[in-house]
């Protein structure tokens, strides 16, 4: 199935349907822009632009869009094509103004992600920004290679999609057990996401070419 090929109406439809963690990566893909660009805008309008912040409040919008066995996406009639924009800024408006308001009121905003995991891959991916379009698609490839290894067949493709969302996409781990196909809880999503990290760290380093042998008649760790 090709989902960046479908309409916007067709992608919601899909998502609620179905739950197909494929359709809803494309769903963060497609509307991920218009979502932070909301959140952006409307955190300056409090004198804030913190990038954990904006990240958070990001997360929080999915959340809502999640919740209620994603009730926002299952009651929404379209009057025009591309509509769902104008929700989605809707939805991310009213989250980020609950959120200052709340703040302002002296209530504890819980969005913050809860827990603290390896960075190894994390680090690995956002340093592919700096590097060169080949050498970004092989750590990409070298990295999706390793996953299926680290999951039961079972469970692959799920294990797969959680670690493309938290890690490419951003979700947290809050997000991504909202998601209805995915059918782990946020300790389950957790879970993964460590098991899986540390299944590519380890596999990555062993992968990493040794140093050079000495020329013969040198001893390893002397120059001249």
């Amino acid at each position: 199935m090709n989902w960046s090929a479908l309409s916007s109406e067709e992608l919601i439809r899909a998502c609620v349907n179905t739950g197909d963690t494929n359709a809803w990566e494309e769903f963060v893909r497609r509307f991920r822009p218009v979502i932070a660009g909301t959140v952006i805008r409307t955190a300056r309008r409090f004198g804030e632009n913190v990038p954990q912040l904006i990240d958070d409040l990001v997360q929080d919008t999915y959340l809502k869009i999640c919740s209620n066995r994603c009730r926002i996406l299952r009651e929404f009639q379209p009057e025009a094509a591309e509509a769902i924009f104008g929700l989605l800024k809707t939805v991310a408006l009213s989250v980020t103004q609950d959120y200052f308001r709340g703040r302002l009121a002296g209530k504890r905003h819980t969005g913050w992600r809860e827990i603290a995991l390896d960075r190894y891959a994390e680090s690995a991916l956002a340093s592919r920004e700096g590097l060169p379009p080949a050498e970004r698609e092989v750590l990409m490839r070298q990295i999706d290679e390793q996953l299926p290894a680290a999951s039961e067949a079972a469970t692959r493709e799920r294990d797969r999609q959680i670690f493309w969302l938290y890690y490419r996409h951003g979700m947290t781990t809050r997000a991504i057990a909202a998601i209805p196909a995915i059918g782990l809880t946020q300790k389950g999503v957790e879970s993964a996401i460590q098991r899986l990290t540390h299944h590519v760290r380890t596999r990555l380093a062993e992968s990493k070419p040794g140093p050079p042998e000495p020329p013969e008649g040198k001893p390893s760790g002397l120059s001249f």
